[in-house]
């Protein structure tokens, strides 16, 4: 990863920026596991490069180890991510198990992947287990969010998010629906408030949607989004984009702090961007079979200067 050397070349180190190591915060809430690599989608800004032609997935062995991290070390949340989730062997294991001890259960979806019959149950599913949606639509209009993600995502998203509104998602209280924007080049986003009201006012007017919140997340120069700067020659630019939007005062509320990552062979990470570059945790026990609460807790997190991403203006959601 030729680009991700220039990525910690191209502005002075992250740690030095911040000036101090940074820890996660005394109770780890949320387990984020990440099942696949395989998606429907072959998206721009996927920092993990997926698409339909990976075939890495979670085994029943980690997914049942996940299960017991998530009893013996009273995580809060599962955090369900991909890939598109939907497609691994192990989602809708995981989502029964962790909803039947009353675990609060998160699914990133990249909602289009419900339009496949092979998939169109799991709306119901989600429901029946009170699972919060976390749907990605880079923007609220046909062309740039098809620009991201491919010709007719948009239009089989819309069809999708009304779908999830007729089932009582975005509408009752237990059927939490969220979704994610994100910039389609080299930009730090404006502000998350400002956006959802555009949001939601476009969706309504126009579709009929409703949902809960909007995230916006800033892109990481990694993965496609990270040879596509490189390649169109913005990876410097957009990276003192970055550096000069460093606001230390989202660094209490990044995820890192909170969470731990794992993938789907079980490595253990501090964050799913980590997990896509193969930087594990510092603990010397790198797997969900052999680590410890020990490990988990007061963990100094790796940082390199992709973290800038997550502490760029407002912070990334």
């Amino acid at each position: 990863m030729d680009y991700f050397k220039k990525i910690n070349k191209a502005v002075p180190r992250f740690d030095d920026k911040v000036g101090y190591k940074i820890k996660t915060k005394n109770e780890i809430d949320t387990l984020q596991v990440n099942l696949t690599r395989r998606c429907n989608l072959s998206c721009k800004h996927c920092h993990l490069s997926c698409n339909p032609n990976r075939s890495e997935d979670m085994s029943m062995d980690v997914a049942d180890k996940v299960i017991d991290l998530l009893k013996n070390y009273d995580f809060k949340t599962l955090d369900i991510t991909g890939g598109a989730p939907e497609m691994s062997q192990v989602c809708k294991y995981l989502i029964s198990n962790a909803s039947m001890f009353g675990k609060k259960v998160m699914i990133r979806s990249n909602l289009t992947i419900y339009n496949d019959p092979k998939y169109q149950n799991i709306p119901n599913f989600l429901k029946e287990n009170k699972v919060y949606i976390i749907a990605s639509l880079p923007f609220y209009e046909k062309k740039k969010t098809d620009k991201m993600r491919g010709v007719g995502v948009f239009g089989d998203s819309i069809k999708v998010l009304k779908t999830l509104n007729s089932l009582g998602y975005g509408k009752n209280p237990d059927l939490n629906l969220n979704l994610v924007y994100n910039p389609s080049g080299a930009m730090i986003p404006q502000s998350q408030e400002e956006l959802e009201d555009v949001y939601r006012t476009k969706l309504l007017d126009e579709y009929k949607i409703v949902f809960n919140n909007l995230f916006v997340i800033t892109n990481s120069p990694i993965g496609n989004f990270g040879k596509w700067l490189d390649k169109s020659n913005n990876l410097n630019r957009y990276m003192k984009r970055l550096y000069n939007s460093y606001n230390p005062v989202v660094i209490n509320d990044v995820m890192c702090r909170n969470a731990l990552s794992v993938d789907y062979d079980g490595k253990v990470y501090d964050c799913d961007f980590n997990l896509s570059l193969k930087m594990g945790v510092k603990s010397s026990n790198k797997t969900i079979f052999d680590i410890s609460k020990y490990d988990l807790e007061d963990r100094e997190i790796v940082t390199a200067n992709h973290c800038y991403s997550c502490t760029a203006g407002s912070g990334s959601s």
